[in-house]
This record gives C-alpha cells, structure tokens and sequence, in this order.
C-alpha cells in the first residue's frame, strides 16, 4: 500500500484512469439487459408501450441486486429490492405533487435507505434502489388507480429480473456454491505453484475464503443432501492451505518439497475444473495417483519422520480426501451424499436486523451519520429542485442518492465519474441517436447495447458505465416521447449540482477513516490474540477455524479502512505509514499462526506441550495488550519477556525425543516472538509519532 500524502490532483487522475478487470459473467450481463429489453419489445408489439417501459424501467433499478450467491440468497435479494422498488414507487406517484409530503417521506426514505449500509454493500443497494424509485417517480404524481398499476409494474419488473436470474436453479442447484468452491481450489493450485513466498505477503485466498465460507454456510445456504460434500471441501481447502503455508517454512528437501507442490497443484487444478463442470473428478483421481506414486519415490519408499515427511504425507492424504468428496458434489453425486446440514459457525452468527439497527442509532456509528446525511442532502436536493422548479430537476437529487457514500474517497470519486460519465454519455447518445435510424427497433437495438456495457463495466470503470447507464436511459425515455436532444445542458447541470451537494453534506458532518483506522487494527490484533489463545487447545479444533475465520474477516476490515483513509485528505503521514506497517507486520504473524495449526493438526502429542501451550498464551495475552494500547494510543506497558520464555522453551524442546517436531516448533516459535516484538515496537512507537507530528503546530499557535 502507499503512504504517500493525499494529493486531489492524483486522486482525480487516478478516478478517471483507474479501472479494474471486469468480474460479472457474460451470462449475467445478458440475462439482466433481456429482463429490461424483453418487456420494451413485447409492449411495443402488443400495444402496450407504457406497460413495458414500467416493467423495464423496474428490472432496470433492481439490476444490481443480483449479485453471486446461493440461489435462495439472490431470491431473496432480488424480492427485497422489488419490493422496495415498487413501495417507493407508489409513495412518488401518490403524493409527489404535495410538497410537505414529499419530503417527509424522502427523508425517512433517506435515513432508513442509508442505514442499510450495516448490513453489507447487497443490502445497502436495496435501500438506494428505493431512494432512486421515489424521486423519480414524484416528478410524475398521478391518481390511486394508475399510482396502484404503475408502482404494480416495477415491481414485476423486479420479478422477471429475479426470474432470469434463478431460471437456472433447477438444472444448477448448487452451480454457486461449485463455483465459489472451484474459485478457491484454483487458487489453491496458484499458491502450491508459487516456488518462493515474502512473509509480509497477505495470506493466500483470504477474499476467496471469506466468500466460500458466506456461500456454503451463510444465512441463506443450501440445504440439500449434497451441502455434506461442500462442507468437507470448504475444510478440506482451509487444511490445505494450512499445510501448503507451513511448507514454506521447511528445511532441508527443498527439491522433494517443490516436486510434492508441483504435483499437488495438477490434482487442486483437476479438482477446480471437476467442480466448475459439476462432472465426476476423474482426471482429478488421475493426477492423484500420480502424486501418490510421487510420494512413494520421493520419499524413497522408506519410513521418514522428518517435518519433510508429514507434511507430504497430511498434504497427500488431504488431496485424495477432497478427491473422493468432489465426486459426491458432482451433478449425480448428491444421490451418494448423506443427509447433513451445515451449522453456521458461532463467529459468524448476527443478531437480529431489528436489534443491528437499533445499535446503530448513535451518532458514534458510521451507519447512522450516513444516514443523517442521506436525509438532509436528498431533502435539500429536492426542496431546490422544487422551489427554483429546475427542468428535470429530478436528476439532482437522483444524482445525491447515488453519489453519497459512507467515506470520503467513494462519495468524491463516484461523484467525479458520475459528472464525467454523464457528460460523455448525453453526448455519445445524441450523436449515436442522430445517426442512426429513428425506428424503435434500431433505437432498442442501440439500447440492448448500452445496457450490456453498464452491467459489465460497472465494476471495472464507473464513468464509463455511467456513460452508457445515461445512454441507456435518455433511450428508455425517448420511448416515452422525450427527446433525446432537449435539456442536455440540464441535465449536465443537475448531476454536477447533485454530485457537489454530495460532497458538501460529507465535508459538512464528515466521518474520517483516520478517526477509526486505529480501532480496526486494534480489532485485528485481538482476532490475532484469540487464534493463537484457541491454538493453545490444540483438542479444540473447531475453535481453530473459527478463529481462523474471524481473523479473516478483521483483516479484510482493516484493509478496507487503510484504503479509505489513503483516500482521504489530510490524512497525517505518520499515521498512514504507521498503519502500513502494523498491516504488514500483521501478515507475517498470520504466516506464522497458520504454520502452527498445520504443525498441530498433523500430530496428537507435541514435544513439551504444556510448555509450548504456556508460551503461546503469553504470546497471545502480549499481542492483546498491544491491541488495547493501540486503540488508546497509548505507549503499551512493559511485558514479561517472551524471548527469554522462548529461550526456556527451546531449551527444553532440544531434549526432546521428537527432533523433527521439535525443530520444526523452535523455529516456529522464534518466528513467533519476532512477529510479536516487532508489533510491540510498531506500536509504541506510535503515540511518539503522534506527539512529534503536533509538535510543529502548537509551535506556531
């Protein structure tokens, strides 16, 4: 990550240069741009334009809710947003001409669309979907009866988007969770390729992981006889992935090492492709017992009982099992899997969406101040829209709903790209429109166009979306009889308006990442705390992946926040580099922490094991300390010394009858402190830090 400070002139060229790989599947982009085109071109035929351009206007504002994921959970997803979708509507069209109306209900729609954000980026669609709906339907209030059919409309247009999206469930039942499945054993294979790995480098497959484990045990999973299967797999992968880790840390054998690794990489890659294909894994079955006959030369045939060997032997033994068990999530392998259901592991349990609400409603929660400026901003944007009665005033506060953000970086650079994408989008359309033949099919055709590029490139360059998301929607509206050609300027206007009001309602009640930096790392360093606390028992081995998953969660938590907080100004630097360098540092310990579960899993008794569990809790009580006295930035208070304890422990671990064993976990041990001493440092280094930087300003006060 870079530490440089916040510079406007390089976030704005990196907002207008940055673009990712697109990551939506071309079958997606086809069937949501169907679900909008379909109701246009059956209307049109039938006679009924009006009802068509409802429904594809509905499917079009639920777009993005169908998101990768279990089937039941992109129903509901989809259900929700129609549903949202379809009551603002009908809110707008019944009391969009009575101003006081209007805007109570658009602030109450501002506040509780924007506290959605506790429940993840999914949800927190549904609510600006709704924001959406009812400022653009309150531009055209209309009467109970066609407010009923209107409202009605969009809201199947919702439906039929989650129709197409599900359409596949029946002959793919499990194809989500597969495919999360194949995602993680195929970089799995990348990673057993890898012939040198930088302990600074974040963990392997963490976002991989953390997806799989939502998929397959998340509130909406599967519950069919093959989910038995998926389960094993899912902790098949992370025992792998444990032991290709702690591979990287042994000695000795290096060319036995990386042939094993070379061979174990061809059966996960088999593995993937047998999962992808939902057929039976025979050229899986097929490189195994080429890695096991691999296993037999390699390791001559004889009986070994070096860390080499061991490893080899649970790596091995790991592979054959995830073999026999890709064959039972095959298409016909759910008639072979037993009847089990997957409990959701204690650490990813919530509390009820009530109950997270209602923790949310203070002014110390991000959620809540996103929501107060949700409210007064799209409040603001449609009494101004009203009051100086703007031409297409509509868009202005459209533009906020879309724009505002829970953190600064996102909120200015969706709103450069929505400035820039819609400037460049109302002029491509009105050449594209001129040039073209003016028949509807022609105009459909261009649209289907637009439509596809939005979907497709949303993730990848939002001002290039947003100019085709323009393009695509003065098309839709020129099927309603507005000219393409008329108010561009307008247009142009009221997005640069709603964008800036955006912008000024976050500056105006901001919620700085740097303000939150410290507690996320903080919260990273206690998840660290508590996996090696549950590493201590090593009988509890389903506290192992618990742990293990809520450091993963922290971690991509304290990623996010690093990312937001260099995309903030007047960020100090010495903060950011702090920060940086915790993060880092975290990633060798989380190295070090997954070598010592492999080690522990792949024996029932180690050398010395009161002695090595009393040292890994004085390794964990020490980096809780850390924690607290970060989050405090405080200097945090001398520790017992956990090289000397160490230097015991080694001593003790030379004697033992296990020299293999033991060698293995005097290393990892060494490694262990230094992780720990090195965050000790970080971290008391850090309230001087501080000081030193707001030194030179009470100089000049």
């Amino acid at each position: 990550m870079s530490t440089q400070a916040y510079s406007l002139r390089t976030s704005v060229l990196q907002s207008l240069t940055t673009a990712k790989r697109p990551d939506v599947p071309l079958w997606v982009v086809v069937r949501n741009t169907a679900a909008v085109v379909l109701p246009l071109a059956i209307g049109y035929m039938t006679g009924h334009e009006e009802a068509g351009l409802a429904i594809g206007a509905g499917a079009l504002d639920t777009m993005f809710s169908d998101q990768p994921g279990p089937y039941r959970q992109r129903l509901t997803q989809l259900f929700l947003a129609s549903l949202a979708a379809g009551a603002a509507s009908l809110c707008g069209f019944l009391i969009g001409g009575n101003l006081p109306l209007i805007l109570i209900a658009m602030a109450a729609c501002g506040f509780f669309g924007g506290l959605l954000v506790v429940f993840g980026t999914d949800i927190a669609r549904v609510g600006m979907t709704s924001m959406i709906l009812l400022v653009i339907t309150a531009a055209t209030p209309t009467t109970i009866d066609h407010a009923l059919i209107g409202a009605g409309l969009i809201f199947s247009g919702g439906l039929l988007l989650a129709l197409f999206s599900i359409a596949a469930w029946p002959l793919q039942r499990y194809g989500p969770e597969r495919h999360a499945l194949a995602t993680v054993y195929r970089g799995l294979a990348s990673f057993a390729k890898q012939e040198v790995h930088n302990d600074a480098d974040a963990p392997a497959l963490t976002d991989a992981m953390t997806t799989l484990q939502q998929t397959l045990l998340g509130r909406h999973h599967a519950r069919g006889r093959a989910m038995e299967a998926f389960a094993v797999l899912l902790e098949l992968a992370e025992r792998i992935r444990l032991e290709l880790v702690a591979m990287t840390d042994m000695r000795g054998a290096e060319g036995i090492h990386a042939m094993f690794r070379s061979d174990a990489a061809r059966v996960l890659d088999a593995i993937a492709d047998a999962l992808e294909s939902g057929d039976s894994p025979e050229q899986a079955s097929r490189a195994l017992q080429t890695l096991q006959a691999s296993e037999r030369a390699l390791l001559d045939g004889k009986t070994r009982h070096d860390s080499v060997a061991a490893h080899i032997h649970a790596l091995s033994g790991q592979l054959a099992a995830a073999v026999r068990n890709a064959n039972w999530a095959g298409t016909t392998g759910e008639e072979r899997a037993e009847t089990a259901e997957t409990g959701l592991p204690r650490v990813l349990r919530g509390s009820s969406a009530l109950a997270t609400m209602r923790a949310n409603l203070t002014t110390h929660s991000v959620a809540f101040r996103h929501a107060m400026r949700c409210a007064v901003c799209l409040t603001v944007a449609l009494l101004v829209s009203r009051i100086w009665n703007l031409p297409h005033g509509y868009w202005l506060p459209m533009t906020a709903a879309i724009v505002l953000r829970p953190d600064f970086a996102a909120t200015f650079n969706f709103g450069l790209l929505r400035v820039v994408g819609t400037i460049l989008g109302l002029l491509l359309t009105t050449a594209l429109l001129h040039f073209t033949r003016h028949d509807f099919w022609t105009h459909l055709a261009l649209m289907a166009v637009l439509c596809m590029a939005f979907r497709y490139l949303a993730t990848a360059h939002y001002g290039v979306a947003v100019a085709a998301l323009t393009g695509t929607v003065v098309i839709l509206l020129s099927f309603e009889g507005v000219n393409s050609g008329d108010a561009v300027m307008d247009r142009v206007i009221n997005t640069a308006l709603g964008s800036g009001m955006a912008l000024l309602a976050y500056v105006a009640w901001p919620t700085w990442e740097r303000g939150r930096a410290r507690a996320a790392l903080s919260e990273l360093l206690s998840a660290y705390a508590d996996y090696l606390r549950a590493l201590a028992r090593p009988d509890r081995r389903e506290a192992h992946r618990e742990a293990r998953t809520a450091v993963r969660t922290a971690r991509t938590n304290a990623q996010a926040s690093l990312e937001r907080m260099r995309g903030e100004p007047a960020t100090p630097l010495a903060l950011l580099e702090l920060a940086n360098t915790l993060f880092l540092n975290s990633n060798r310990l989380a190295r070090t922490a997954m070598t010592l579960e492999a080690l522990l899993h792949d024996c029932d008794n180690l050398p010395e094991q009161a002695e090595v569990t009393n040292f890994i809790e004085h390794a964990a009580s020490n980096l809780h300390t850390l924690a607290v006295a970060l989050r405090d930035n405080k200097v945090p208070p001398p520790a017992p010394d956990l090289r000397q304890l160490q230097r015991s422990l080694y001593t003790l671990l030379a004697m033992a009858e296990d020299k293999a064993r033991a060698e293995q976990l005097g290393r990892i041990s060494d490694r262990l402190v230094d992780n720990v001493n090195t965050l000790a440092h970080v971290v008391g280094r850090g309230p001087q830090e501080s000081a030193a930087a707001q030194q030179p300003l009470v100089n000049k006060s």
